[in-house]
């Protein structure tokens, strides 16, 4: 029950998060509830592989190639799912900071946290 919750306070997040930026396009709320879903998975299965790979970058930039990480991220669903559109790294890397922080308030919010 907390997975779905996340997953609708995610998609929501999201929707807010490309209503603010221009360069970010979700068609509907079920393409947001898809792209919450698609991220979820994605974060779980190629985001650890990522990181493995980028050890060297990752800990020769303090940790701040985990942006570039993020936006790849994004980018591989914007592949992925239909009426998702980024128009380039650029927005992807905007688009990751805005809803992680966009969503950690909402989850706050909502009380979805990590504790749970």
């Amino acid at each position: 029950m907390n997975f779905l919750l996340r997953l609708l306070v995610t998609a929501l997040a999201a929707m807010l998060t490309a209503y603010v930026l221009p360069g970010v396009r979700i068609k509907d709320f079920i393409t947001a509830l898809v792209l919450a879903l698609v991220l979820a998975i994605l974060n779980m299965l190629v985001k650890p592989v990522l990181v493995i790979l980028t050890l060297p970058a990752t800990i020769l930039t303090l940790g701040l190639f985990l942006l570039v990480i993020n936006a790849i991220i994004i980018l591989l669903a914007s592949k992925l799912v239909s009426g998702f559109k980024v128009d380039g790294f650029f927005w992807a890397l905007i688009f990751s900071l805005v809803l992680t922080i966009v969503s950690g308030i909402m989850h706050s919010l909502a009380g979805t946290g990590a504790d749970d």
